[in-house]
């Protein structure tokens, strides 16, 4: 029996019933997907997760991948390789390239729901699978050649790498050392060791294409004196796309990981012993800005596998705790009373609807995301390279979705991790620590979410300077009125709950005011800074568990009003798990904001003075 458990029936209500995509679907770009194919994917997809996909998740955590110091070459786990192979063949890779490449158009908020059931059945399938999504930012991006080469790309199922980290330069890309010397011709020699690259070597593929972060000779530091090269493994014949000589790109090392061990992550060295030849991808040094297009794209595949390992560990755990046997209600302590299954029990009922609500939550948050990147995606025909008019639905839609990033991948990491080791697991009691469960894999394989993509801390900072102040608070005001409206909109069942968010979003705007009176008062008195430090984090996770019990409250209102419409039939069920859900997400979590802001305004900074010998 597979492991995965995934939840159609929440997606499919988030796309249609909350977010509304009927109106999107089977209109413009997206005209050749209408409501019933999109459900039919959908369908499909959840099929091959539960069965091809999540058949190899244990055995290649168990077996994982050999690497051959030697040929510095890898050799994948049969299992995983024919997972792999099934997702490939059914071509839904070819969702995320696009359609001048023969991909198949589908809204971000449909391909971000099958991204769901794909990461939570096997996340590694969807990372090597990036190489589609890599070759439409080629080709749109890139010049005629490397155009060219995107094609090759989607043709021959190639993988694709993102490379920035280096041993000494991690979180800090400017400091990278990787050096790009350019040749006469106009290629590039690229020289240097970079760490951390997903996806850079396996037996599955021909050829590997490496997007590379270099600074070239001259260059100014900083990440504002980085380019970005294109850099394959074997060259290629652009017009026939047949390999050629063995570029010097070389997988030196293959880590030895915690978790998430078929994904291979490499040490790659460029240049050592033969030259690693490159082209300046679309013939601009403007490579940060370029490499942020991957990075984003990144982190909402970061969020969105954190939930969906959320959402199968709660539905493992919820599975369990119906069939497990253990003592007495509550409200029978006779010695002799009958035993009951655990869902019977208070602290179980508790922790199962907090799962249920942060999974259903966290969905949302990113089926919401999803629905800006549909809106830009309309404006720019799917080209991911083409400006958006200042001002614009799209431009501010692109703007909401910027604010919300670090909340998807930062919260979403964070609350799958905690959630995941602290409820899911611990409903199984001493059971959950035996790898006859999934859930100790689940958990391992899920720390990675909090680190990779930029650290939570990384998206906390991201979040307060970059998409708050930078951003003069224009997203976070559009955010804040569509709360206030979901507030106003809320019937008389749910009044308490939208009174408890209204509390909450003021208790976070006066966190974010305070952080940001710090932030005025560094310009004067550079100490103040450390304040912003010592409580961007905090912000980011309030921000988003306010944000979730908007979600929430948003889904509920819904609900609700299908239970009072009487026609919820087989649905009663579910359409009430959501009421619930917003509920005891308001009354136990919501809150906690009243402390979090006092905390977030007691800060002084003091312990920034603290030396460093006393830790």
């Amino acid at each position: 029996m597979s492991h995965y458990k995934s939840n159609v029936r929440d997606l499919e209500f988030n796309l249609f019933e909350v977010f509304n995509r009927q109106d999107v679907l089977g209109t413009g770009i997206y005209e050749d997907v209408d409501v019933d194919v999109a459900k039919d994917i959908i369908g499909q997809v959840a099929k091959l997760a539960e069965g091809d996909l999540a058949a190899s998740l244990i055995d290649s955590d168990r077996n994982p991948p050999v690497y051959d110091p030697e040929t510095k070459s890898v050799t994948m786990p049969e299992s995983f390789k024919k997972s792999y192979k099934s997702y490939i063949d059914a071509g839904w890779g070819m969702l995320d390239a696009p359609v001048e490449l023969d991909g198949m158009k589908v809204p971000p908020s449909v391909r971000w729901s099958l991204a769901e059931l794909v990461c939570g059945a096997n996340p590694a399938v969807h990372m090597f699978s990036a190489s589609y999504a890599f070759a439409s930012l080629l080709y749109f991006m890139g010049n005629d050649e490397q155009k060219k080469l995107a094609k090759h790309i989607v043709d021959g199922g190639w993988h694709c790498t993102m490379v920035l980290t280096e041993p000494d330069a991690g979180s800090d890309v400017g400091a990278g050392r990787t050096k790009a010397t350019q040749n006469d011709d106009g290629t590039w020699n690229i020289t240097g060791v970079k760490r951390f690259i997903t996806s850079a070597e396996s037996d599955m593929v021909d050829n590997v294409v490496h997007f590379v972060l270099a600074r070239p000779e001259g260059a100014g530091p900083g990440t504002k004196g980085l380019s970005l090269f294109i850099v394959p493994k074997f060259h290629v014949d652009l017009e026939t796309g047949e390999l050629g000589e063995r570029n010097g790109a070389y997988v030196t090392n293959v880590e030895d990981k915690m978790g998430l061990k078929v994904s291979t992550t490499c040490e790659v060295t460029f240049g050592d012993g033969a030259p690693a030849v490159g082209t300046l991808l679309g013939d601009v040094h403007d490579g940060i800005a370029q490499m942020f297009k991957v990075i984003e794209n990144a982190r909402m595949f970061v969020g969105t596998k954190a939930i969906a390992t959320l959402s199968t560990g709660y539905l493992n755990a919820l599975e369990y705790a119906k069939e497990r046997v253990q003592g007495a209600d509550m409200t029978t302590p006779q010695k002799d009373a009958p035993r009951v299954t655990i869902t019977h029990h208070p602290d179980v009922r508790r922790s199962l609807m907090l799962q249920k609500a942060y999974a259903e939550g966290l969905r949302s948050l990113v089926m919401y995301t999803a629905c800006q990147q549909d809106v830009v995606d309309q404006a720019t025909k799917g080209n991911p390279a083409a400006e958006l008019e200042e001002g614009s639905p799209a431009e501010m839609a692109a703007r909401l979705n910027d604010l919300l990033l670090p909340i998807v991948k930062g919260v979403g990491s964070e609350r799958a991790w905690v959630l995941l080791g602290t409820e899911s697991l611990q409903t199984y009691g001493g059971s959950g620590f035996l790898k006859e469960y999934p859930l100790e894999q689940y958990v391992r394989d899920a720390k990675i979410d909090t680190l990779y993509e930029g650290t939570t801390a990384i998206q906390g900072l991201d979040f307060f300077f970059r998409k708050i102040v930078k951003d003069q608070g224009v997203a976070l005001g559009m955010l804040q009125k569509e709360i206030e409206t979901t507030i106003g909109q809320a019937p008389e069942a749910l009044k308490r709950e939208a009174g408890l968010l209204a509390q909450a979003a003021t208790d976070l705007k006066d966190m974010g005011e305070f952080m940001f009176g710090a932030a005025m008062g560094s310009l004067e008195k550079p100490a103040e800074a450390y304040k912003i430090g010592l409580t961007s984090t905090r912000l980011l996770l309030a921000a988003g568990d306010v944000v979730i019990g908007w979600l929430l409250l948003r889904a509920a209102i819904v609900a609700q009003a299908r239970l009072e419409a009487g026609d919820a039939g087989k649905d009663t069920d579910f359409y009430t798990g959501k009421v619930a859900a917003a509920q005891f997400f308001a009354r136990t979590v919501l809150p906690r904001m009243a402390s979090e802001k006092a905390v977030t305004l007691a800060e002084d900074g003091a312990l920034m003075d603290i030396p460093e010998a006393a830790f």
